[in-house]
């Protein structure tokens, strides 16, 4: 009845509709932009129901900036983690040697948060679950579009007909797949495989409120301890075959490449093993198009650029992009114009992460013991005083 009251009051009024695919944040913080834009506004997810998930994101720079216009500062700021202290361990857990919490902070700044993932999209969900009609479990089949629509065929059998469609269903994105054609033109894969999940009870070998992380050739291992159902562990590597090595699933394929290693990431990896139902674990690969719409159909975040994790900037190109996307449609009343000129303003931002992101694998799974020695050294050095604002001066650079 809700969903029949909604679609009428649509019709009386002459608003926009326009059909969101994907709850994720790219997809949510398109739909609340729209919604608060007087748009009538259906999202459709593939998930059966809400995910949540432990791994962390950062928002700095622009992704701050865009929470704060999202109006989402209120209800995010009580799930900052901040900043904690980082722990570099040997392959059997014993400490090397500490960056304490007070370093990060001086180089990030004051605007700036670290949250999990499941708040992020759970602050999302709450701010326009009751301004958009959102549909789990439902998936589109088929679409076409002409100069004034596009109709979309669900899963469900029911059709939507929208003046925009977003699609912002991830990496391995069915828009894009529909619209663009195969995964295989725009995936570019960068030989590297990522795990992250969400530990049910604190490791008892990480200090609480830190973090411990091995970094070895070729791999990284991190395990946070912020107390039960808040500790998470994130895992990387290179691998050549990662087709092969996605089809090994994540608790046998995270033990074969990590299983060596002691404390608190065998912990981890025994909890994974325990309960693999709420891990993520993919290869890393970037998304790489020439254009990101087509018509009356555009993509938003990761389906359409996929910055990675070695990034760390997904979520906030995510909100971004999300809230320039809204700009750029208030302003414009033709949207292929509009989505012509949004894509123009953002590209720049995205080719940087991207970039950053290929120059930044290194750090992630150096290949020789001797990058891994260069690496520590370096972190050692953020420690002085002299080196710390160099750092702090970089970051900035890189968030304007």
């Amino acid at each position: 009845m809700a969903d029949e009251n909604r679609a009428r009051t649509a019709a009386e009024t002459g608003k926009t509709q326009v059909l969101v695919v994907g709850a994720g944040i790219a997809g949510l913080a398109a739909a609340l932009r729209m919604s608060r834009q007087g748009r009538d506004v259906v999202v459709v997810e593939r998930a059966p129901s809400r995910r949540s998930s432990g791994y962390l994101v950062n928002l700095h720079g622009p992704g701050y900036d865009a929470a704060e216009r999202l109006g989402l500062l209120p209800a995010l700021t009580p799930h900052d983690i901040g900043f904690f202290t980082s722990i570099l361990v040997h392959a059997d857990g014993r400490e090397k040697f500490r960056l304490p919490a007070a370093v990060a902070q001086a180089a990030v700044g004051n605007r700036a948060l670290t949250l999990f993932r499941g708040d992020l999209e759970s602050a999302l969900y709450h701010a326009v679950a009751e301004h958009a009609d959102i549909r789990f479990g439902t998936t589109v089949q088929a679409l076409t579009q002409n100069a004034d629509a596009v109709d979309a065929t669900l899963s469900d059998g029911t059709h939507i007909r929208a003046e925009l469609l977003i699609g912002a269903d991830g990496v391995h994105s069915r828009i894009r797949e529909l619209v663009f054609g195969p995964e295989s033109g725009y995936l570019v894969d960068l030989g590297h495989m990522v795990g992250a999940f969400p530990l049910e009870s604190a490791p008892e070998h990480v200090p609480e409120g830190a973090g411990t992380t091995f970094i070895g050739p070729g791999r990284t291992a991190a395990v946070m301890n912020l107390g039960p159902k808040r500790s998470s562990a994130f895992f990387t590597y290179r691998c050549a075959e990662t087709t092969t090595e996605l089809s090994h699933g994540p608790a046998p394929a995270l033990t074969e490449a990590f299983g060596d290693l002691g404390r608190g990431v065998a912990e981890a990896l025994h909890q994974l093993d325990a309960d693999p139902a709420g891990a993520y674990f993919d290869s890393v690969g970037q998304i790489v198009m020439d254009r990101w719409s087509e018509g009356r159909v555009v993509l938003l975040g990761d389906a359409a650029w996929c910055v990675t994790v070695f990034a760390g900037y997904g979520a906030a190109l995510a909100l971004d992009g999300a809230d320039r996307l809204g700009e750029a449609l208030a302003t414009k009343d033709d949207i292929p114009r509009a989505l012509t000129a949004w894509e123009a303003s953002l590209r720049p931002e995205v080719g940087k992460r991207q970039t950053l992101a290929r120059k930044g694998m290194s750090r992630f799974a150096p290949s020789t013991r001797a990058q891994v020695r260069a690496g520590e050294l370096m972190l050692r050095a953020i420690q002085l005083p002299g080196i710390r604002t160099l750092v702090q001066r970089s970051i900035q650079r890189a968030n304007n």
